[in-house]
C-alpha cells in the first residue's frame, strides 16, 4: 500500500512529493503499561507542517482535473489556520494567488507563516469563530464570483486522501497488528471520515473516536461556544463529516489539551501541538479501558511551535 500524493497528469514539484507518508511511532511512556498500545501518526512532518497539506493538494489537484481553477487563479478560504497553511504552500509553488480569512483568535505564528508564504490574510471577528470566517469568506467570493473556494468542510476530495491514502500508510506501518481503535479530532471530520470508512470497511469492530472541545461540543449535542484548541471543534457539524462512522465522543478541555501537549514533548519528545494533545488525552482514556494485546492509533496534526504565543498556556 502507497502512501503518496495523488498521481495526477503533470509531475508534482518535489517539495509536493513530500506531502504524506509521515511516522506512525509508538508512545512509550504517557500509555498505562497494562492498557492497549497507542501509535501516533506525526503529521507535522509534512512539509508545510501539519495533516492539512494532504487535503489542501488533493482539493487543489481535483479542482485543476475539473477545470475549476488554472495557473493564476484566486483561491480563498476560512480556515483556522492549517489548511490555510497548506493551501499557501501549494499555492506559492503551482502559481496560485491564496487569500484567508482567519479568526483574530487564532496564532500569531500561524499568520507569520502564512505570510511567509504569499498568502493575503483576512481576519474575522474572533467571538464569531470558524463561522465568523466562513461568512466573511463567502461575501468576499460573491463580491468576486472568479474566485474559487475550496470549501474544505463540504469538499469531498477532503475525506477522500485519507481514504486513498493516509490510511493505507497506517495499514502498511502497523503490518500485522491490528487498529482496534482510531482516534482524530474533528475540524472538518475529513480525516476520520476517511481513515474510520476504511477501517470499519476491513474490521468493523474497529472503535472510531472522535475527539472535540469540551465547551464546544457540538457533535455531542452541546450548543457552540468558544474554546482553545485551534484545529478542531469548529461549532458547527461539517458536511464531509459521517457521523454513522463514529463509535464514541470524547470531549477534551483546553487545559487538558494543553498539559497533554506539554506531556508528549517532555515524555515522548514529540513536540505536538494543541489539537494532538486533546486526541491524546481521549487516546489515553481510551487504550485504558482495553487489553494490552490491542491498539490504539491516534492523529497529531502539527506542531506545538505554532502556538508558543498563546497566553497562559505556552508563555
Amino acid at each position: 500500500m502507497r502512501g503518496r500524493p495523488p498521481k495526477v497528469s503533470r509531475a508534482l514539484p518535489s517539495v509536493l512529493k513530500r506531502i504524506g507518508s509521515t511516522p506512525l511511532i509508538e508512545l512509550k511512556k504517557i500509555p498505562d503499561s497494562k492498557g492497549a498500545r497507542v501509535f501516533a501518526k506525526i503529521e507535522q512532518l509534512n512539509p508545510g507542517g501539519s495533516v492539512k497539506d494532504r487535503i489542501a493538494l488533493n482539493m487543489i489537484l481535483d479542482a485543476e482535473k475539473r477545470g475549476l481553477i488554472s495557473k493564476g487563479s484566486t483561491i480563498i478560504e476560512p480556515t483556522s489556520g492549517n489548511t490555510g497553511i497548506g493551501l499557501a504552500m501549494v499555492g506559492a509553488v503551482l502559481g496560485y494567488k491564496v487569500i484567508i480569512v482567519l479568526s483574530e483568535s487564532m496564532s500569531h505564528e500561524r499568520r507569520s507563516i502564512l505570510a511567509n508564504y504569499g498568502a493575503d490574510v483576512i481576519l474575522s471577528a474572533s467571538d464569531q469563530g470558524m463561522y465568523g470566517s466562513v461568512v466573511k469568506a463567502n461575501e468576499i467570493i460573491s463580491e468576486n464570483p472568479n474566485f474559487f473556494m475550496p470549501q474544505q468542510f463540504n469538499n469531498q476530495a477532503n475525506p477522500e486522501v485519507h481514504r486513498n491514502y493516509t490510511v493505507r500508510e497506517i495499514i502498511r506501518d502497523m503490518g500485522p497488528r491490528k487498529v482496534d481503535a482510531f482516534v482524530a479530532g474533528v475540524g472538518t471530520g475529513g480525516t476520520i471520515t476517511g481513515v474510520g470508512d476504511v477501517l470499519k470497511s476491513i474490521n468493523d469492530s474497529t472503535k472510531i473516536i472522535a475527539v472535540e472541545p469540551e465547551t464546544c461540543a457540538v457533535l455531542s449535542g452541546k450548543k457552540p461556544g468558544s474554546h482553545r484548541i485551534q484545529g478542531i471543534g469548529a461549532g458547527f457539524v461539517p458536511n464531509v463529516l459521517n457521523l454513522d462512522l463514529i463509535d464514541e465522543i470524547n470531549m477534551v478541555s483546553d487545559q487538558d489539551a494543553y498539559d497533554f501537549s506539554k506531556v508528549l514533548s517532555k515524555e515522548e519528545g514529540i513536540l505536538a501541538g494543541i489539537s494532538s494533545g486533546a486526541s491524546v488525552c481521549a487516546a489515553i482514556s481510551v487504550a485504558s479501558r482495553m487489553s494490552r494485546e490491542e491498539n490504539v492509533v491516534v492523529m497529531l496534526p502539527d506542531s506545538a511551535e505554532r502556538y508558543y504565543s498563546l497566553e497562559p498556556y505556552f508563555g
